[in-house]
């Protein structure tokens, strides 16, 4: 048997990235894995992949209900799905503003809101919500995606409050820049990629990024019931940037 052998998750965002490497790690060790996307055709097992944007509360909630009758139940959320942004606080319109926090924050609260009654009715319940270093440490160009994961962070604290006596753990973690195909792009459009790339690598203190499969093993962790004491922690998957203040060009 493996550690969560019988659990039945949903992952959000599943289709590429971090929500991809999760889905997978999930089914491999042992959970029976549904994903919620907008393209879900890329998701690793399409059969239980259902199409839905985080921002159609109509469409979140028959997805989400169509993948609990399909998985027989529901254990475990995985808020996942997201969008990034770059600028300062001048660069983005309201209408861009309106948006990534309608998907980076309000579909925390979307896929939430319409998994909990099938959460309830479990014995090991947990919702992880993904987040970001960018909810506690001020990175250059990214206001408005820290504004989003910072209400995000302080959303999964509410929720592990509001949702304990249910018997819902709530947490989330908080990655470094990782190699997703968002930062990828972030490197393609930049004038030097390389040096671009370089640039992200350094700033963490294990100098490198942090890769999709890292981040999905600390959510898997969280899920796990023998984490069954774990609610309300942010955990960062960040190379040491969040806590770590290496001296360079000396011992």
């Amino acid at each position: 048997m493996t550690a969560l052998d019988g659990l039945r998750a949903l992952v959000t965002g599943g289709g590429s990235g971090i929500g991809r490497a999760t889905a997978r790690l999930l089914a491999e060790r042992g959970a029976a894995v549904a994903v919620l996307d907008r393209a879900p055709e890329d998701a690793p097992d399409p059969r239980l992949a259902f199409r839905a944007d985080v921002t159609d509360d109509a469409a979140v909630r028959s997805a989400v209900d169509a993948a609990a009758e399909a998985l027989g139940g529901l254990d475990v959320l995985v808020n996942n799905a997201g969008v990034g942004a770059a600028g300062t606080v001048e660069d983005n319109p309201d209408a861009e503003w309106h948006g990534v926090f309608d998907v980076n924050v309000l579909g925390v609260v979307r896929t939430s809101r319409a998994a909990l009654p099938h959460l309830r009715r479990s014995a090991h319940a947990a919702i992880v919500n993904t987040c970001s270093i960018a909810a506690t440490a001020g990175l250059p160009q990214r206001a408005l995606y820290s504004a989003t994961k910072g209400a995000v962070q302080s959303l999964t604290l509410a929720m592990a409050a509001d949702h304990l006596p249910e018997g819902v753990r709530v947490n989330c973690v908080n990655p470094g820049t990782a190699d997703t195909p968002w930062v990828a792009r972030l490197l393609d459009a930049a004038d030097d990629p390389v040096a671009e790339r370089a640039a992200l690598e350094a700033r963490q203190p294990l100098g490198r990024l942090v890769s999709a499969e890292e981040v999905a093993a600390a959510i898997c962790y969280l899920a796990d019931p023998s984490a069954s004491s774990v609610t309300g922690t942010a955990l960062a998957v960040d190379g040491g940037m969040a806590g770590l203040r290496l001296r360079t060009g000396g011992k």
